[in-house]
C-alpha cells in the first residue's frame, strides 16, 4: 500500500477500454484512455492557428457528423488524437490542420505546451511526449473571414500595440 495521499496508479482494462486508476485510502479513481484523448484534443483546439484535427477521410467524416442534425459528434473532441497510457505516463500523437500563413513550428510548440499542461493538471499523468503531424493547411475562404472577423481585428490591434511598444523601445536618432 502506498503512503497516504500519494496513491498508486495502475492501468486497468474496463469494458475493452484501457483506463488509468489511482487508489488512495479514501477510494479509487479511474480515468479512461478516451478521456485523456479528449482532454488532449480540446487543449490542442484551444490554440489559435489550429484549424482542424484529424487526417484526411476521418476529418471529413467528423465534419459531416457535426453538421447532420442528430449526428453523433461526441467523439469529435478526440478526433486526430491517439494516446498511449501507462501506469504513470502518457504519450500523445496529434494530427493537425493549420491555417495558411501561420508558423507551423510556433503552433506546434504552443499546442505541445498546452496539451502537456492540461493533461498533467487534469489527470496527474506525466506526459512524456506529444508528437505532432501537420497533415494539411487550410486556405482562408470568405466564410472563414466572416467567422474569424473578430479574431482578426483583435490580432491586428495586438500586433499594432506590439509594434508601438517596439518602436517606443528603439533608440531615437535626433
Amino acid at each position: 500500500m502506498s503512503a497516504p495521499g500519494t496513491g498508486d496508479l495502475a492501468e486497468q482494462p474496463r469494458g475493452g477500454q484501457s483506463t488509468v486508476s489511482r487508489s488512495t485510502e479514501q477510494g479509487t479513481t479511474r480515468i479512461a484512455e478516451s478521456v485523456v484523448a479528449k482532454i488532449a484534443g480540446l487543449a490542442a483546439r484551444d490554440i489559435p492557428g489550429v484549424y482542424a484535427m484529424g487526417a484526411g477521410m476521418a476529418r471529413r467524416v467528423g465534419q459531416l457528423k457535426a453538421i447532420i442534425p442528430g449526428g453523433d459528434s461526441s467523439g469529435s473532441a478526440a478526433q486526430g488524437v491517439s494516446v498511449q497510457v501507462g501506469e504513470r505516463e502518457a504519450a500523445i500523437d496529434l494530427d493537425l490542420v493549420t491555417w495558411y500563413g501561420v508558423s507551423i513550428m510556433d503552433i506546434s510548440d504552443a499546442v505541445r505546451r498546452h496539451v502537456v499542461g492540461q493533461v498533467e493538471e487534469m489527470t496527474g499523468l506525466r506526459v512524456v511526449e506529444v508528437n505532432i503531424q501537420v497533415d494539411d493547411i487550410h486556405v482562408e475562404t470568405p466564410e472563414d473571414r466572416q467567422s474569424r472577423g473578430g479574431q482578426e481585428q483583435r490580432a491586428s490591434v495586438d500586433s499594432q500595440d506590439q509594434q508601438r511598444q517596439h518602436d517606443d523601445e528603439r533608440p531615437r536618432v535626433r
